[in-house]
């Protein structure tokens, strides 16, 4: 996968080529993880790229990205809670200390994390792990990027 998309990666949803784009919500774009040492890690993106903070949202916008957020969550939740028996939970965080764009992060927790990470933020866990080729998105992501996305349609269809 070529990285000129990271450069601009709300720009290049926009343009329709962020690579790593499940849907496109109401707020934002969720977008699967460029790692994935916990397999189903996602992205929400917001759709303007000049929004920093949640904040700086008109109210109505700020509430749609929310709920954007929890409609990722549970299509991880339920898309990985059917691909590994160890499915734990589902982490949800709006961090905004690296990346000068509105995002959240969610990360799905399994029991086979190692005892000493299980039960601690995701950014404890070894740096390498950012970095360690064997946990970089990839074509074998796929089916797993699938179930994400079928998620996704059946729970933005009902609402």
């Amino acid at each position: 996968m070529t990285s000129e998309w990271r450069r601009d990666r709300i720009g290049s949803a926009l343009r329709g080529e962020n690579p790593t784009v499940l849907r496109r919500l109401e707020a934002g774009f969720a977008a699967i993880g460029d790692v994935q040492f916990l397999p189903g890690y996602s992205v929400l993106l917001v759709d303007d790229p000049r929004v920093e903070r949640l904040s700086e949202l008109p109210r109505t916008k700020r509430l749609a990205f929310l709920s954007d957020m929890d409609v990722l969550g549970e299509a991880v939740e339920r898309a990985c809670r059917r691909l590994d028996p160890a499915f734990r939970r589902v982490n949800l965080e709006i961090l905004g200390n690296t990346d000068g764009f509105l995002h959240a992060h969610v990360w799905p927790r399994f029991d086979w994390e190692p005892a000493d990470l299980v039960r601690v933020p995701v950014w404890l866990h070894p740096r390498e792990n950012w970095r360690d080729e064997r946990y970089a998105l990839a074509p074998r992501h796929d089916p797993l990027r699938e179930e994400i996305a079928q998620e996704l349609d059946r729970l933005t269809a009902r609402d």
